[in-house]
């Protein structure tokens, strides 16, 4: 393949965070019926709420500026303070929340390792600490699907049942992290209901691979999105006209969710264009992440050096850079930045 001028182009991996709205989206935007959610009465947020709500199986829905909210708010919902949520070392809720459980909620973590976000049932159930009057009681068990930093792994159905009725027989809360759940089930095509039904709160994104700018979701009982409402408000995050937020999910999900499939093509022409150079150092992709092993090069060296050639990936560990797949990128800029950063790392 030959290499275009790539001075006048950048082809950016860094995250399918970066996604602008289409121009049908926008029109959706401007076309949004509104009103005052903090009263309730936003008619595009409330027909929102209750779609995502019974497309997850669970009651109600609330939306939520970021993702990082949400899983505050779903997590709150579960433990009190000076109690314990236990998860991958890798989470998201602890890699890159900034504390804010702690910090504002007085909820601990404890976590466990795993190669790729996915652990055995047996390493939670042994984990989990009944109430005693001398250890932190574990009051849910947080887990993420698709996995981030694992590499936008996918958690298998199989295990995620085990997983909830373990806590269900412990008796504790269980989250799930699915900003990308819309990932999971397009690459499956496991019912989103079948993943949903299976946790007490779920929290689900439209501002990374559906290409909505601004919005998350979280949905549980009726009982505990109503309680979600007053900390969301208290938290700063109550929101007037938001319904042309809410136009942006919604078109993403009338529009742009079977199209997560263009992006996991991507994601594997990238991964086999850059494993024709290194195979060693490529991590095939579920979804639309490509994680690669820098092997002796620092991950801000190879960072910087694909910068200068046009591409633009992350450092997500001290040798371990990250490739995200959306659509801003088509099939052909991704192979074609796969064969960049292989080369880069090869010599």
């Amino acid at each position: 393949m030959k290499f275009p001028a790539l001075a006048e182009v950048t082809i950016d991996l860094r995250s399918d965070t970066l996604t602008r709205p289409t121009a049908g989206m926008r029109a959706a935007m401007a076309a949004a019926e509104v009103g005052d959610d903090v009263y309730g009465e936003d008619p595009t947020i409330n027909a929102l709420q209750e779609r995502v709500a019974e497309l997850l199986g669970q009651e109600a829905g609330l939306f939520t500026p970021t993702g990082s909210m949400g899983n505050l708010l779903g997590i709150w919902a579960l433990a009190k303070p000076g109690q314990e949520v236990l998860c991958d070392a890798r989470a998201h809720l602890v890699r890159a929340e900034l504390g804010a459980h702690a910090a504002l909620h007085g909820i601990t973590t404890r976590t466990w390792t795993s190669a790729n976000g996915v652990t055995d049932t047996a390493t939670i159930a042994e984990l989990i600490a009944p109430p005693t009057a001398y250890l932190v009681q574990t009051a849910a068990v947080a887990l993420e699907n698709t996995h981030n930093f694992g590499g936008g792994t996918i958690q298998p159905l199989e295990h995620l049942q085990e997983i909830s009725a373990i806590c269900r027989d412990a008796e504790v809360g269980l989250h799930l992290d699915g900003a990308r759940l819309w990932n999971a089930h397009v690459a499956t095509g496991v019912p989103l209901a079948d993943y949903g039904r299976l946790f007490d709160t779920v929290n689900v994104c439209f501002s990374k691979g559906l290409g909505a700018p601004v919005g998350s979701m979280l949905v549980s009982s009726r009982a505990n999105i109503e309680a979600a409402r007053v900390q969301r408000k208290r938290l700063g995050g109550g929101m007037r006209q938001a319904g042309v937020l809410a136009a942006a999910a919604a078109y993403a999900l009338d529009n742009q969710l079977e199209r997560l499939a263009d992006d996991h093509a991507s994601a594997a022409a990238f991964a086999a264009a850059a494993s024709v150079e290194v195979p060693e150092a490529v991590t095939a992709p579920q979804t639309n992440i490509v994680m690669l092993n820098t092997g002796s090069s620092p991950a801000a060296d190879v960072v910087a050096a694909a910068a200068k050639l046009g591409v633009r990936i992350s450092a997500v560990g001290p040798r371990t850079v990250r490739a995200v797949t959306c659509l801003e990128v088509s099939h052909d800029q991704a192979a074609l930045a796969g064969q960049l950063v292989g080369r880069l790392l090869a010599h």
